[in-house]
């Protein structure tokens, strides 16, 4: 069996479907994912180096394939996971570099090639903070950020180059895919009673009542005195300005080619009003899941609510999913099908009419037991991926007849 599969995806949500498709023979995986975090050190980082999208999700996903039990790729985990302090200083940066190319420590057994390419990212990174020594505070960054950091600044500050540089470095088996050509944005959101949202971390964070209505990407942050006169104005106008802010980002040519030469297209779970939803902003993209050859096109639903979605059921993020991919009858096909894991109190519900009819916006629902067996609210990795591989060839079958 050759599969390939592209998946929309984010940091960690869907890392368990990930590592399902990675451990099953013949099957090739491409993941789409944005860059809006801008989340506390991922923040800083980005407003340190003025222009570079979040580099967090992308980290994460290189992990994917990596082994703790084996000692090599532990300590290519702990290069992409290690946190420095509090109190971290430039020079305290340096040390952390030297043991590196040293090799000491928990980096004891990193690979040669690996050990080199990190090295000498970090060195760029480092340099950049010795010339500029102000404006970031080095608390809890993750080093592997400050590897993309550096691989961005030593490509060009081409962010799409620094993805590539470091999927290299890291040795992934995964087709890790900017959804954008890597134009800077930035992630706000009103809720229904049109409280704002200021930036992605806003939007992860804990919710009052009242879902999100409106997703925006916009071309600056908004910083505190522009958030303050955003609040001071009606819902109604700050939907406005905000509408005439947005940011002009463009398609990534070869994520397009990854959607349109999948065999399954899976939409994944996720946090999906900052890792998902706005993936699919992106021009494009609606296009490129029309025109793929997929025979199956499947969302999966979260096996537990997020902060974003706590008053949404899971035809809801169906629903969500198809407006924001601008097709909200589902007319073009771009949800083909449903699957979600058995009815549970953290899930998202769903409701009994949905699963008696199998049926939703045109899509088929499959219902299965998706949830892993010892860590409520993640996805089983094999099972998972099983059930979806199971639904693309029946799809392929019928198609076929």
């Amino acid at each position: 069996m050759n599969v390939a599969v592209t998946m929309f995806s984010g940091g960690r949500g869907a890392a368990g479907i990930a590592r399902g498709m990675l451990g099953t023979p013949g099957v090739g995986l491409s993941l789409v994912v944005n860059g809006y975090d801008n989340g506390l050190s991922t923040g800083a980082l980005r407003r340190y180096l003025p222009g570079m999208l979040g580099p967090s999700d992308f980290r994460k996903n290189l992990l994917l394939h990596l082994d703790p039990a084996d000692p090599a790729q532990a300590a290519l985990t702990t290069v992409l996971e290690h946190r420095l302090p509090v109190g971290t200083t430039p020079a305290g940066l340096t040390a952390v570099i030297e043991a590196i190319a040293a090799r000491r420590g928990p980096f004891a057994a990193l690979p040669e090639a690996a050990r080199e390419a990190v090295t000498a990212d970090l060195r760029v990174f480092a340099r950049r903070l010795a010339a500029y020594p102000h404006g970031l505070d080095l608390a809890d960054c993750a080093l592997g950020n400050l590897v993309f950091a550096g691989a961005y600044l030593r490509l060009g500050r081409d962010f799409n180059a620094a993805v590539d540089a470091c999927a290299r470095t890291f040795g992934s088996p995964v087709r890790l895919l900017n959804v954008t050509n890597g134009e800077n944005a930035f992630l706000a959101a009103l809720r229904r009673d049109g409280s704002l949202l200021a930036d992605e971390a806003d939007i992860v964070a804990p919710q009052g009542p009242g879902v999100i209505t409106d997703l925006f990407l916009l071309r600056e942050p908004l910083g505190a005195r522009r958030r303050a006169e955003l609040e001071a104005l009606p819902p109604a106008w700050t939907r406005e300005v905000l509408g005439r802010e947005r940011a002009e980002v463009t398609p990534n040519p070869r994520a397009l080619e990854a959607i349109r030469d999948a065999d399954l297209v899976v939409y994944g779970p996720g946090t999906p009003h900052s890792s998902l939803l706005p993936s699919y902003l992106t021009p494009g993209v609606a296009d490129a899941v029309a025109r793929s050859r997929a025979a199956a096109k499947v969302f999966v639903v979260n096996t537990r609510s997020d902060h974003d979605i706590r008053e949404l059921s899971a035809p809801d993020l169906v629903d969500r999913t198809l407006a924001y991919l601008g097709d909200p009858r589902n007319g073009r096909r771009l949800v083909t099908h449903v699957l979600s894991h058995r009815p549970a109190p953290d899930a998202p519900a769903v409701p009994q009419g949905v699963l008696d009819r199998g049926e939703w916006a045109g899509a088929r629902w499959v219902t299965a037991d998706l949830e892993h067996p010892t860590r409520p609210g993640l996805h089983d990795a094999e099972r998972t991926a099983e059930a979806l591989l199971a639904i693309r060839d029946e799809a392929a079958l019928a198609r076929a007849q």
